[in-house]
């Protein structure tokens, strides 16, 4: 689970993720918005790659949903067949994953 807290000051508003904290100062705050997204997606579906771009473009306003789609398949957070045709969430822990 992500911690609010620690991560308000990236989202505006609408619970979008505005910026992402960078990885050199703030990896902690970095990996808490990752699960923040991830959270956006539900157990037990399975999305297409237009599906979670849509998801994806819905929470953040900084213009790169490939980046967040690739950070969330690096950290096991998001699984995904490997021709691209299918996305799942990991239905493990997060914590576990990272």
């Amino acid at each position: 689970m992500f911690d609010t807290t620690t991560i308000q000051s990236y989202l505006d508003n609408e619970g979008r993720v505005t910026v992402l904290p960078s990885r050199k100062n703030k990896g902690a705050e970095r990996e808490q918005v990752f699960l923040y997204v991830a959270s956006k997606f539900e157990e037990g579906i399975i999305y297409t790659e237009k599906q979670v771009n849509e998801i994806l473009i819905r929470y953040h306003s900084f213009g790169d949903h490939a980046l967040l789609r690739r950070s969330l398949i690096e950290r096991n957070l998001l699984m995904r067949k490997r021709d691209g045709s299918a996305y799942w969430k990991n239905e493990i822990s997060p914590e576990a994953a990272l």
